[in-house]
């Protein structure tokens, strides 16, 4: 009996001696929870405690109408809560700071912006808790008065230093601006996210607290070739060549489970965001520019080359395959060849039949350059041979659907250039004839420009689903 007692209570004490995790959110009035009801509760920071649970301790030391900017209308240094934010001594630390330096009062000091960051950074990071620190990129304001919080100067001056901070600083960056940029309804006055808004904020922060890391392997160190390395978006990325080609890896901060990629058929750094949101999750990104061989054999094997040089460096088996317009060739004919290769295709507004284009034998002209070169690539020497060519994505459903990938499209559905009819829509029906696993996403009205979403949500969780990364 008195052992059964003592087992309990060195139990009980371990219990109550187990480390807790320490979270500080510094930030402004969206921090704060400005404008909303029962704001310890429902700001991103008290939801955010609500979704980590007993073994973690988020504190809110948000200042509304703070900035980052130590010579702005309100420096953030300057407040009570950063001293107490300090003292906490805290084990991850959450960075939200840029909407009220974008202000016409705060914008003559935003050459400073990145100089101020900085030392905002190196503050924490001399504690002796030697914090995780994530810096957030300013959320969406919706704001018409260009005096105010104007979202132009968010996206054109604010995130830009940010990232290059992050860059520099070798910080995680999370991409707030795009949660709600399709979501005006839940923010009631433009500038401040609702208790929904809030929750969609802290739901973000979990998945980055919980996710699984690997912190120690390093894709770079492992790529023989000669490197040059840059930032992308705030993220380090080396260029180097295979075969003569121009390849480009960004990594993550850290890597995820498995080392999962992603691979950019074309159209390098256009539209990044489903990039940059798998960045964030600790995929790495990559790119071979085998423009324009339009997935002809020398691409392939290019790209072959590429791939098993990428696998002695560590990266996952299976890619995940991007292509945006004529990057849909790329991307489904390099996957008809190596089908165990591939987690997922998602490609947006996509060529599927080169006879569409750039041939020019459906409802839109021929692109003269562009099939001067298709030509060449497949050795055709005249229109007729043209039309018999069975070289394209729509010409090879059969074995696209015995690949066993799932294939996500993103249509816009008054495409100009890419008539849907003649590419996704015939692909689809021949997809679905053979019970291919198909998901398309429809963009009525639009045309073959823009590429992507705004915000890229739906695209990054089938990317997740398909890598079996959507789940901690």
């Amino acid at each position: 009996m008195r052992s059964f007692l003592s087992l309990l209570l060195l139990t009980s004490i371990s219990f109550s001696c187990e480390a807790v995790t320490r979270i500080a959110c510094i930030g402004a009035s969206i921090t704060y929870g400005a404008t909303l009801e029962n704001r310890k509760q429902n700001s991103f920071p008290g939801q955010l405690q609500r979704l980590l649970g007993k073994s973690y301790e988020v504190a809110n030391y948000g200042v509304s109408g703070c900035t980052l900017l130590n010579n702005g209308d309100l420096p953030y240094h300057k407040t009570r809560e950063y001293q107490l934010a300090l003292n906490y001594k805290p084990d991850i630390v959450f960075i939200d700071l840029g909407g009220n330096d974008s202000k016409l009062i705060n914008r003559i000091h935003l050459n400073d912006y990145a100089r101020d960051y900085h030392a905002l950074i190196k503050s924490f990071a001399e504690l002796e808790s030697r914090p995780r620190i994530i810096l957030l990129l300013p959320v969406v304001s919706f704001v018409t008065d260009t005096t105010g919080i104007w979202d132009p100067v968010i996206v054109k001056s604010i995130i830009p230093q940010i990232q290059q901070v992050a860059y520099e600083e070798n910080l995680e960056v999370l991409d707030m601006h795009s949660l709600l940029i399709d979501r005006p309804e839940l923010m009631p006055d433009k500038i401040h996210p609702n208790a929904e808004g809030s929750e969609i904020m802290a739901q973000r922060l979990y998945e980055q607290v919980v996710i699984k890391r690997d912190q120690t392997y390093d894709c770079f160190s492992r790529i023989t070739q000669s490197k040059k390395i840059s930032s992308f978006y705030g993220y380090a990325c080396a260029d180097f060549s295979v075969d003569g080609r121009l390849c480009k890896v960004v990594k993550p901060k850290w890597t995820a489970k498995d080392h999962p990629w992603i691979w950019r058929a074309r159209f390098w750094g256009h539209e990044p965001q489903t990039d940059i949101a798998l960045l964030e999750r600790g995929f790495h990104l990559v790119y071979c520019d085998v423009a324009e061989l339009f997935g002809n054999n020398t691409a392939i094997a290019v790209w072959n080359n590429l791939y098993r040089d990428l696998r002695k460096a560590g990266l996952a088996k299976k890619a995940v395959m991007e292509g945006m317009s004529r990057g849909g060739v790329y991307v489904f004919n390099w996957a008809v060849v190596n089908p165990g290769k591939v987690a997922c295709v998602y490609v947006d507004n996509p060529v599927l039949d080169l006879k569409s284009w750039p041939g020019g034998l459906g409802k839109v002209p021929p692109a003269k350059e562009e099939l001067k070169q298709l030509m060449d690539d497949y050795q055709l020497t005249n229109i007729e041979q043209l039309r018999q060519f069975k070289g394209s994505p729509v010409d090879k459903v059969h074995e696209i659907v015995k690949g066993k990938y799932p294939v996500l499209i993103l249509c816009a559905d008054a495409d100009e250039a890419v008539p849907p009819e003649e590419n996704t829509l015939l692909f689809e029906q021949r997809m679905r004839e053979l019970r291919g696993n198909i998901t398309v996403i429809h963009k009525p009205g639009f045309k073959h420009h823009p590429h992507s979403l705004p915000n890229p949500a739906l695209i990054v969780d089938f990317i997740l689903r398909s890598t079996g990364l959507n789940s901690n």
